[in-house]
């Protein structure tokens, strides 16, 4: 079953099979949540959201859940089991762990680590036959923000592997949201992330409103908006100064590695993207 759905992805190289495979474990995962009530807990967002039920066409590495309200002693450990079992159930034996923070925050995270019996399972002849190398482990970080800016929308999406089930998720303009705020007051100094930039033109592109009441809601939790109120021309002004002040070379190299054709990547200019949000709609 598991070499049949990797055989969907038709993957042509090392990363490209083990990308298909991490996002089959992310679908085991969610299915094993679905039988619990976590969804009637949380939300389902951030890239993985996008690119399992809206159509993102990049891999995403983590999962990113939102409670639908406030709870700061929510664990994620009585989900466990559950995770577990799902793995089992196709004969997959995975361990997870909480994570070690050395900042105490508002979002539990844990890791789901496969095991050596994945790889006896899974790997053995797709190292045959593309030569992959049989030591590297798939990890997936699930945060949970137990206190999350609220504001947010959601609704219920269908997916279909490992059975079928339903997923709460946020919907793309309260997405929208979330992309543009960590896009824009990401605490990474001279870092970039090049999959915000990817995931912006995807936006635009689509012709998704960005969710302004959550973005804004985003922005003040965060300590990095002060007033009130926000409007279309300062998000469009706020993007033009991140846009002159990043290096377009970096982003550039961090987004090739999640994307199949980096000849789509090649436009990438200051000049682009400022053209390009011209084109950015409003909620």
């Amino acid at each position: 079953m598991i070499k049949e759905w990797i055989a969907e992805y038709k993957p042509q190289n090392e990363d490209e099979t083990l990308s298909a495979l991490r996002e089959i474990m992310q679908e085991i995962t969610l299915a094993g949540l679905s039988r619990t009530d976590f969804f009637e807990k949380a939300a389902f967002y951030g890239g993985t959201a996008l690119r399992i039920f809206y159509g993102l066409d990049r891999f995403s590495e983590d999962l990113d859940f939102s409670l639908l309200k406030s709870n700061p002693d929510f664990s994620l450990e009585p989900y466990f089991p559950s995770i577990v079992s799902e793995f089992e159930a196709i004969g997959i034996t995975v361990s997870i762990k909480e994570k070690d923070k050395k900042v105490q925050s508002n979002v539990e995270s844990a890791f789901l680590k496969s095991e050596t019996i994945w790889k006896e399972l899974v790997l053995e002849d797709i190292v045959k036959q593309l030569g992959i190398q049989s030591n590297r482990n798939i990890k997936i970080k699930i945060e949970v923000d137990r206190k999350p800016p609220l504001g947010f929308e959601t609704e219920e999406k269908l997916l279909l592997r490992p059975f079928s089930f339903y997923v709460k998720c946020f919907t793309q303009p309260s997405l929208f949201a979330g992309k543009m705020h960590a896009l824009l007051f990401r605490k990474w100094k001279k870092r970039v992330k090049g999959r915000d930039w990817y995931d912006l033109e995807w936006y635009i592109k689509k012709g998704t409103p960005l969710d302004v009441r959550h973005f804004l809601r985003r922005a003040i939790d965060t300590g990095d908006w002060k007033e009130k109120n926000s409007t279309p021309e300062q998000v469009i002004g706020l993007l033009k100064e991140k846009i002159n002040a990043v290096s377009f070379d970096h982003i550039k190299e961090d987004v090739i590695r999640f994307i199949k054709d980096d000849k789509v990547i090649q436009i990438w200019s200051p000049d682009y993207f400022n053209q390009l949000i011209e084109k950015l709609k409003f909620k």
